[in-house]
């Protein structure tokens, strides 16, 4: 049987939310944003998607 909670469900979410906060951050990086508040920024979309993805919630 598949566990939901699985380290493996908690790598793909790393890595998606990786993905999408990186090409966000791109952007704001081309647009003038400071790169150090682009990254501080993709940080805490990752850390919240890693703790809504352990929670259950998505």
């Amino acid at each position: 049987m598949h566990d939901p909670s699985s380290g493996q469900n908690l790598l793909v979410a790393t890595a998606s939310a990786t993905i999408g906060a990186g090409v966000v951050t791109s952007f704001a990086v081309s647009q003038g944003q400071h790169p150090l508040m682009a990254l501080t920024v993709a940080s805490i979309a990752v850390a919240f998607a890693i703790a809504c993805s352990r929670a259950g919630i998505a």
